[in-house]
Order: C-alpha cells, then structure tokens, then sequence
C-alpha cells in the first residue's frame, strides 16, 4: 500500500490539509513551524526532477509531508524504477538505498543520512555467505532484501518477508540456506516443512518484543495482534496474523479492527493511521534509531547539495542484480 504526500499547493491550502490529515498523530505547531521546510523540499525537488521513496518506518511528516510513495522496501525500488525521475531519494537505511540503486542504475539516488545503517543488514557480509556456501556445498542461498549488495551478490535469489514462503517453494529443493534473520528462516521453514538452514542475525527492534507480553495486551484492550515475521518466535504464536509491512496494511483494510497492536516498528502505526485514523493503534513503541537518522533537514540538504550518491561496484552490482531480478520474475 502506498501513501502519497499532501502537496504544497498556495497560500494555506496544503498546510490545512496536512493539518488535517495528521492532527491525531502530530501537534498543529509542529506541523506549521515544519511547513516552510516541506515547501523547499518540495520546490527542489521540481526543480530537480526528483522524487522521494519513504520506507513505512519513516515518521508522517516525511511519510505524509514529502514523499511520493510510501512502502516497503521492495515497494520502494520498483516504484523509483517505474518513475521518470533523474534523482531519487530514499528515506530509509542502507540497503534500501541500495536495492533502489540496483533497479535504477542510471538514476542518481540520495541517502539523506549516510549513518542509516541496519543491525539486521549488519550482521552478515559477503564472506559470511561464501562460508556458508563451503560449510554446505550444493545448497541454494536465499538472501532477504535486507542485506547489502554484496551480500546479495553471493546468494542465489532473494526474498522479502512477504514473498520468502514463495521464493523457498520456486527452488524445488528440500534444504536451503536462508539468511540473515533467524525468525524469518524458521518461519518459512514451519510454513513449508523445508530444512531451512540459518543465519544467526535478527533485528534489534523486533527481538525486543515477547510472546509473555500479548495475553495481557490482548486481555486488557482486546486488540488484535499482528506482528512481523522477524518478531521471535514466541511472539509470531501467540499473534492474531504475521505478516510483512505490506501485508499488516492490506490486513487493516479488509479487516478494519476497532484496536489493533501492531508488533514492528513503531512509526509503522502511525503510517497506516494516516489512511485508516478509525483504527484505534496501541503502540508499546520500539523504534528504530537508524531510520529516525533521516530527517527534514537532511533530505532537503541531500537535494540542495546533491549530496550523500549511493554507489556500488559495477561487478557486484551486477551479481546482486541477478539475485533480485530471479526473485522479481516469479
């Protein structure tokens, strides 16, 4: 699901309507003390011919306030890749830069905040995987989008965590090596009964979440539970529906729940209250330090600047390329 920004359009208009769109979740000082800065990202990016991908992790005034497409991060890269735009920033981490990149290689693409790294992203390089591959030779490599191109260089297809079941089911193979995150591993392996070999890797922000925790949410408020696949395995039990980003938002709109706990990162509830502000969200918040890196500020400073380019090298871009394209083609 994507989430457009509120434009800039005359005197008061587009400050009224985002006031409007975003009074439950920001206060209307902030929202007029920060419009001056939405109008000059928003005249540099025509001037530039630019567009900006936010991930749904990113706070509603970036989200609601800047960004032409809001989504996951796959979402993202194939949205930057159907747009005539010649500069692309992305409001997100590293890699999401990267897999952005990797299906615009003649686009420029910006990454406002060079410190947006990933814990998950982090935990495995492009050696890890080569040694997996001589522990456990013959055996396929599943890599998730949340990696780096180099380590997506060296698998053999990737996935995302809306589309892993699948893209463990395309190889036709009874074992696989699906890495980094350990819950994402083992719950496509408890929904495909494959020997699932895994990394050891798990995002900060999801591992802080318990399965102990939900009776009582669930007892007191009578919310359903979603949470995300990279959430323990405790967690993914005792949850009412698991699934990706994306799905936890087709998921709200079919469905509609009166309160809902949504177990990922915090500003993914106030992303899709945006869209759907009947939803009462419980929000026991855990956040994501480097998503929060990237800032109004620093996007129109990317745009004014031109500056913070995402680069790979051609040899590995091409191999990570390879791995994104097979995904793509199922």
């Amino acid at each position: 699901m994507a989430y457009a920004s509120v434009p800039t359009d005359g005197p008061g208009g587009g400050l009224e309507r985002l006031v409007a769109r975003l009074a439950h979740l920001v206060p209307e000082p902030e929202i007029a003390l920060s419009y001056p800065l939405l109008e000059r990202i928003a005249t540099l990016k025509d001037k530039l011919g630019a567009i900006v991908v936010a991930h749904n992790y990113q706070v509603p005034l970036i989200t609601a306030g800047v960004a032409d497409f809001t989504g996951d991060s796959l979402e993202m890269a194939r949205f930057a890749a159907r747009r005539d735009a010649g500069v692309i920033v992305v409001c997100g981490v590293h890699f999401m830069a990267e897999s952005v990149k990797l299906l615009c290689p003649g686009k420029r693409v910006l990454l406002p905040s060079p410190d947006a790294g990933c814990s998950l992203a982090g935990s495995i390089t492009a050696a890890g995987v080569r040694d997996l591959r001589r522990r456990h030779p013959g055996i396929s490599v599943v890599a998730y989008v949340n990696t780096s191109a180099a380590v997506k260089a060296e698998a053999d297809i990737c996935c995302t965590s809306a589309n892993a079941v699948e893209v463990a089911l395309s190889l036709r193979e009874p074992r696989l090596i699906m890495l980094p995150d350990r819950h994402l591993a083992r719950y496509v392996a408890g929904r495909t009964g494959l020997d699932v070999i895994a990394w050891v890797g798990e995002c900060e922000v999801h591992a802080k979440y318990a399965g102990t925790d939900i009776a009582e949410y669930r007892a007191s408020t009578g919310a359903v539970v979603l949470a995300h696949p990279e959430c323990p395995q405790d967690v993914q039990e005792q949850a009412d529906f698991v699934g990706s980003t994306s799905a936890m938002a087709r998921y709200l709109g079919e469905r509609r729940p009166e309160r809902v706990l949504l177990l990922t990162e915090c500003s993914m509830a106030d992303t899709v209250s945006v869209a759907y502000p009947d939803i009462q969200f419980l929000r026991p918040c855990n956040l994501c330090g480097y998503m929060k890196t990237v800032t109004l500020e620093r996007i129109a400073d990317a745009l004014q600047a031109l500056r913070h380019d995402v680069t790979i090298d051609e040899a590995v871009a091409v191999r990570a390329r390879r791995s994104l394209e097979r995904m793509l083609a199922l």
